[in-house]
Protein backbone atom coordinates (compact mmCIF):
# COMPACT_ATOMS: atom_id res chain seq x y z
CA UNK A 1 0.00 0.00 0.00
CA UNK A 2 1.14 3.37 -0.98
CA UNK A 3 1.86 6.32 1.65
CA UNK A 4 -0.96 8.60 0.47
CA UNK A 5 -3.69 5.60 0.53
CA UNK A 6 -2.12 5.05 4.51
CA UNK A 7 -2.42 8.72 5.09
CA UNK A 8 -6.27 8.46 3.61
CA UNK A 9 -6.92 5.70 5.97
CA UNK A 10 -5.48 7.12 8.72
CA UNK A 11 -7.35 10.22 8.61
CA UNK A 12 -10.39 8.37 8.18
CA UNK A 13 -9.42 6.43 11.31
CA UNK A 14 -9.08 9.48 13.20
CA UNK A 15 -12.79 10.96 11.90
CA UNK A 16 -14.21 8.07 13.04
CA UNK A 17 -12.74 7.75 16.18
CA UNK A 18 -13.68 11.59 17.34
CA UNK A 19 -17.07 9.84 17.74
CA UNK A 20 -16.07 7.57 19.48
CA UNK A 21 -14.15 9.44 22.22
CA UNK A 22 -16.35 12.62 22.54
CA UNK A 23 -18.84 11.09 24.89
CA UNK A 24 -16.40 9.86 27.34
CA UNK A 25 -14.97 12.54 30.53
CA UNK A 26 -17.43 15.23 29.63
CA UNK A 27 -19.23 16.15 32.84
CA UNK A 28 -22.22 18.52 33.12
CA UNK A 29 -22.35 21.62 34.73
CA UNK A 30 -24.69 19.82 37.53
CA UNK A 31 -21.91 17.21 37.43
CA UNK A 32 -19.51 19.85 37.55
CA UNK A 33 -21.15 21.69 40.60
CA UNK A 34 -21.69 25.09 38.65
CA UNK A 35 -24.02 27.15 37.53
CA UNK A 36 -25.04 26.79 34.16
CA UNK A 37 -25.26 29.77 32.11
CA UNK A 38 -28.22 30.91 30.85
CA UNK A 39 -29.79 29.45 27.83
CA UNK A 40 -27.26 26.73 28.33
CA UNK A 41 -28.71 23.08 27.61
CA UNK A 42 -28.68 20.89 30.68
CA UNK A 43 -26.58 18.16 28.57
CA UNK A 44 -23.97 20.26 27.65
CA UNK A 45 -20.63 20.21 28.96
CA UNK A 46 -19.54 22.62 31.37
CA UNK A 47 -15.86 22.44 30.13
CA UNK A 48 -14.13 20.98 26.75
CA UNK A 49 -10.05 20.49 26.99
CA UNK A 50 -9.43 20.34 22.85
CA UNK A 51 -5.72 19.19 23.62
CA UNK A 52 -6.72 15.87 25.67
CA UNK A 53 -9.61 15.01 23.00
CA UNK A 54 -7.40 15.61 20.16
CA UNK A 55 -4.67 12.99 22.36
CA UNK A 56 -7.28 10.27 23.12
CA UNK A 57 -8.42 10.21 19.63
CA UNK A 58 -5.39 9.81 18.14
CA UNK A 59 -4.08 7.14 20.45
CA UNK A 60 -7.87 5.49 19.40
CA UNK A 61 -7.00 5.93 15.46
CA UNK A 62 -3.66 4.91 16.09
CA UNK A 63 -3.97 1.47 17.31
CA UNK A 64 -6.99 1.25 14.94
CA UNK A 65 -4.92 1.45 11.71
CA UNK A 66 -2.20 -0.53 12.62
CA UNK A 67 -4.84 -3.60 13.28
CA UNK A 68 -6.25 -2.40 9.73
CA UNK A 69 -2.37 -2.39 8.43
CA UNK A 70 -1.66 -5.55 10.11
CA UNK A 71 -4.88 -7.38 8.69
CA UNK A 72 -3.90 -5.70 5.23
CA UNK A 73 0.04 -7.09 5.15
CA UNK A 74 -1.27 -10.65 6.78
CA UNK A 75 -4.94 -10.60 5.31
CA UNK A 76 -6.73 -12.54 8.80
CA UNK A 77 -9.94 -11.18 7.48
CA UNK A 78 -10.80 -11.74 4.03
CA UNK A 79 -14.26 -10.97 2.31
CA UNK A 80 -13.84 -14.82 1.79
CA UNK A 81 -14.30 -15.00 5.61
CA UNK A 82 -17.37 -12.62 5.69
CA UNK A 83 -18.96 -14.54 2.90
CA UNK A 84 -21.67 -16.26 5.78
CA UNK A 85 -24.23 -17.13 2.39
CA UNK A 86 -22.09 -18.77 0.71
CA UNK A 87 -22.85 -15.99 -2.58
CA UNK A 88 -18.77 -15.64 -3.03
CA UNK A 89 -18.43 -19.18 -4.46
CA UNK A 90 -22.09 -18.33 -6.74
CA UNK A 91 -20.50 -14.93 -8.01
CA UNK A 92 -17.21 -16.91 -9.40
CA UNK A 93 -19.24 -19.49 -11.52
Amino acid sequence: MRWPSMLAIYFLFWAFSVFLVLPFGIRTADEAGIERVPGQAESAPHEFRMGRTALRVTIVATIGFAIFLLNYHFGWVTPRSLDFYGLWNESAS
